[in-house]
């Protein structure tokens, strides 16, 4: 099919109906048409389109609006609504069978059914600790081998027995179609705070089946530095945590066996962790956090390290004041990738699948405050470049997830103080221009 398309535009060249050949710095070619082209195209499309519909019983027939197509670098895609009217959708996971899961913040877990929203929650959990601002039902995920324990794992804000206080949790259990049983609880971060603010709460499982949680930083004063929370190991706060399936400390996590730290953590030095996931080919974990004002940050995780929160940052306090002069200092990681001003980095996904066979191997990061999706490219595990798509068109990207149909799903979350009504979308390649290798 690419050869005949090549035929077809090379025959367009000599009638002398293209333009131009363009070469473009991502290492492809696009053949651009005339624009006394395109009126012919469009001409014609209409007047098949008038034709067809002519032989159609107009009773009978029925218009579908034609969805927008967006340009990027490599690939022109559209959206098309995969779910309405969710209240704070926060992530997506899918099942073995196809069915997808949505958390709602509110303290709600949905599932899609052969394309169809239930309209009632999977019901069982437990309940939420303050069920707004940044607090409620977070992340899903199955587990590994769901297909035979049908075992979901979820993580949430729990409150304390007298709904002060509020910690970041993981309990698992047992899916019975519209239900959880055998609920239990894995894991409470020692991370108790009277605020609803940086939960954290992103999960992933490693390819040996570890599973991996981000514990914010509560949003605690950053002017303490070296005294931060987020540097104390002896609690969770800013910290992704490495367990067994079942909450069990693996034997092998850097600080085990250490009385000036915690057993469960595997990084600290984080404020507020918002994407996780797991490089298709390495294995390797990385993750997002936000800045405060700027700063926010793309992570390699290496295990044992401190990413230097908030002794160091790129970032500053909201009403301007100054909170670090250091970016980066010796014994702490630096970021392999900076966003100043920030996007508010949510979601985080290498993309693996064949539908857009030019973004394979590329980070896609969502952007709340930005209210876009951003593309990074990588090489050698540095960042090299970076691409904005839908900039201001969906509202925020709360997260990004690539399905096992090999398209891009986006959870959209709506604007802060608007309506909660939001929607999960899927990005869908459409033909465009010519890209051939060099």
């Amino acid at each position: 099919m690419r050869f005949l398309g090549v035929r077809i535009f090379l025959a367009l060249l000599d009638f002398g109906y293209a333009a131009k050949v363009e070469s473009h710095p991502e290492g492809i070619i696009r053949l651009r048409f005339r624009d006394n082209l395109k009126e012919k195209l469009h001409r014609i499309a209409l007047a098949g389109a008038i034709s067809a519909v002519a032989t159609v019983n107009p009773l009978t027939a029925q218009v579908e609006p034609e969805l927008e197509v967006y340009e990027s670098a490599r690939h022109n895609f559209r959206v098309v609504t995969v779910a309405e009217d969710l209240d704070h959708p926060w992530s997506i996971a899918w099942l073995p069978s196809g069915e997808m899961l949505i958390t709602e913040r509110p303290g709600r877990v949905r599932i899609i059914r052969d394309g169809v929203l239930d309209p009632n929650p999977i019901m069982g959990w437990p309940a939420a600790y303050r069920q707004q601002g940044q607090g409620g039902f977070m992340d899903v995920v199955p587990h590994p081998d769901f297909a035979t324990n049908r075992l979901l794992y979820l993580s949430y804000g729990k409150p304390s027995e007298d709904t002060s206080t509020g910690t970041t949790t993981v309990v698992r259990g047992r899916l019975e179609v519209d239900h959880v049983e055998d609920i239990k609880e894995i894991f409470e971060a020692n991370a108790w705070g009277d605020n609803n603010n940086h939960f954290s709460g992103r999960m992933v499982f490693d390819h040996d089946g570890y599973l991996f949680l981000t514990v914010g930083d509560r949003m605690l004063d950053p002017d303490l530095l070296v005294d931060h929370p987020a540097q104390d190991r002896t609690n969770h706060m800013g910290t992704i945590v490495r367990l067994h399936d079942d909450g069990r400390v693996p034997q092998d996590n850097p600080f085990v066996d250490r009385n000036d730290a915690l057993a469960e953590i595997w990084s600290y030095g984080h404020r507020n962790l918002q994407g996780l996931t797991v490089h298709p080919t390495t294995g390797e974990i990385w993750s997002n956090e936000h800045g405060p004002r700027g700063g926010d940050e793309l992570n390699l995780i290496v295990p044992g390290q401190n990413y230097g929160w908030p002794v160091v940052s790129h970032g500053i306090h909201y009403d301007g004041r100054i909170i670090t002069m250091d970016e980066e200092r010796q014994g702490m990681e630096s970021p392999r990738f900076v966003w100043v001003p920030s996007i508010g980095t949510s979601g985080l996904m290498f993309y693996s699948g064949d539908q857009f066979p030019w973004w394979k191997g590329n980070v896609f990061v969502g952007g709340m405050v930005g209210e876009r999706l951003v593309r990074v490219t990588l090489s050698d595990g540095f960042a090299m470049g970076e691409e904005t798509l839908l900039h201001g068109v969906l509202g925020r990207v709360r997260d990004v997830r690539e399905g096992p149909d090999g398209f891009i799903y986006l959870v959209i979350e709506a604007e802060q103080g608007g309506t909660p009504l939001s929607d999960v979308v899927r990005l869908e390649p459409v033909a465009g221009d010519v890209a051939l290798p060099r």
